[in-house]
């Protein structure tokens, strides 16, 4: 099992007042599984997200990451597992603005103290995958935002993650263009990736083939959107 949750939750203190982001959830995920998180403002999606990417540390329980319990590890393992195990897509991009394509797409592999020669290589060919092979020298503000979400998408795949997480990743993008990126994350699925994301359109939720629905911190819903079965 490529993701095992165990009764992880997450407790903020405000002051006297204890919230409760996460409260006990289970979760497994398989290699190659495509699964939607969704859930209401304050369901805990978010926090849920931020577990699973290891950008954040459960108040308690498991969470094994490719046969590694990570529930436990310091900033600088967590950062290492960040690098070599997730692909992150974010709703605002987060692409340097004076750097080119290929360069933005580059930044996992540099931080990896690959070669030089190898890493131009490597993101040269994840921008080619997603379509922007001809884009390779454009900045930011020389692309639309379906093209920039799409850089986004071969920086989160350049070094070849466990899973790719994506956080809204139509949230600023119009609907011709939300359609466009979701068939790009159901052919990245369909070669093989992990992909789980986070939204709260039902119809980019449609597109995994397993919905998970978060209320109040506990997962009160888990089921294949294919068959409408709930999933072991």
């Amino acid at each position: 099992m490529l993701i095992s949750i165990r009764d992880l939750r997450k407790i903020y203190r405000l002051g006297e007042v204890e919230v409760r982001a996460l409260d006990g959830v289970d979760l497994e995920v398989g290699a190659g599984e495509y699964v939607a998180i969704m859930g209401p403002s304050g369901s805990g999606k978010s926090t849920l997200m931020n577990l699973v990417g290891c950008l954040d540390t459960p108040t308690s329980g498991e969470y094994v990451l490719n046969g590694q319990q990570v529930a436990g590890l310091d900033d600088s393992e967590l950062a290492h597992i960040r690098n070599r195990e997730i692909g992150f897509v974010f709703q605002t991009f987060n692409l340097l603005p004076r750097a080119s394509a290929l360069a933005n797409v580059e930044l996992p592999l540099i931080y990896a103290r690959m070669p030089a020669a190898k890493r131009h290589r490597l993101a040269r060919e994840a921008l080619e995958n997603v379509g922007l092979g001809d884009r390779l020298k454009h900045r930011p503000n020389e692309l639309s935002g379906g093209q920039r979400q799409r850089v986004a998408v071969a920086r989160a795949l350049v070094n070849q993650p466990s899973i790719l997480l994506a956080d809204e990743p139509t949230g600023n993008l119009d609907s011709r263009t939300s359609y466009e990126m979701m068939r790009l994350f159901d052919d990245l699925n369909a070669a093989g990736n992990t992909i789980v994301l986070v939204t709260h359109e039902e119809d980019i939720a449609a597109h995994a083939e397993r919905v998970l629905r978060l209320l109040d911190g506990k997962v009160v819903s888990d089921q294949r959107s294919s068959t409408g079965e709930t999933a072991s």
